[in-house]
Parts: structure tokens; C-alpha cells; sequence
């Protein structure tokens, strides 16, 4: 796999949980978006872990191309 698939054109708002570690999907194959299901396997891509520091929202990317990987960068909007 060259490219992410776009699991879609906008960001996934999540609230986190302070201390909690999240893998979020970089393939974007994943049927539990934003998040890692194993369905990376085999693509040559790996899920990035993602340490909560506070309780809050959290927008994740769910185009798979931001430059602040894991959290959403507007690059959606030039796809």
C-alpha cells in the first residue's frame, strides 16, 4: 500500500480521557476509525499512539495525509 485509504474527508472528534493511550488507524483500512483494528497488517504502514494529557476533544485525522500526525490539519479540505 503506496497511500492511506481516506477513511474520510473530515477529522473524527474524540473525547480522550487524560492518561490514556489511543492507536490511531495511519491506513486508513480500519473498521473502528479513527482508531486501529490490526487491519494495518501486511500494508507496510504501523497505527500511531497517541498519549492523552488532559481530558478533552480530540479531532483526529481521518483523511490519513495531516502533517500533525495523529490530530486533524485541514488537509482534508484539499482533497
Amino acid at each position: 500500500m503506496a497511500e492511506p485509504i481516506i477513511a474520510q474527508k473530515a477529522p473524527y472528534e474524540v473525547d480522550v480521557e487524560s492518561g490514556k493511550e489511543y492507536w490511531w488507524c495511519a491506513c486508513g483500512a480500519s473498521k473502528k476509525q479513527p482508531f486501529c483494528d490490526g487491519s494495518h497488517k501486511g500494508t507496510g504502514m504501523t497505527p500511531m499512539q497517541y498519549m492523552a494529557a488532559a481530558s478533552q476533544k480530540v479531532w483526529f485525522c481521518g483523511c490519513k495525509r495531516t502533517a500533525s500526525k495523529p490530530t486533524c490539519d485541514g488537509t482534508h479540505k484539499r482533497i
